[in-house]
């Protein structure tokens, strides 16, 4: 996985790896015995939940719940929020 030093390159890998499994999940559906992209949707999803843990090791919480523990106090509320037009500005 490439390594990414700040907050918009970190939520920008998280994005591209999750639309990629998506991607590679609607492929699979259709061709379920795919081995090679199996491995790659398996690759796929590795480096997503590493793009995942990165950015909320640093930044807390993408979900409101499910994913991440929260630290005190309770992170969910911080701003701004990855939606928010400040963030990516």
């Amino acid at each position: 996985m490439k390594q990414c030093s700040n907050r918009s390159e970190l939520l920008r890998r998280v994005q591209e790896t999750g639309f990629a499994c998506v991607d590679m999940n609607l492929y699979l559906d259709n061709h379920p015995e795919d081995k090679n992209a199996i491995n790659v949707y398996n690759s796929l999803v590795n480096d997503f939940a590493q793009a995942r843990c990165a950015y909320e090791s640093r930044y807390g919480p993408l979900t409101n719940f499910g994913y991440a523990p929260s630290q005190y106090p309770w992170q969910w509320i911080c701003q701004p929020w990855p939606w928010d037009r400040e963030f990516n500005a």
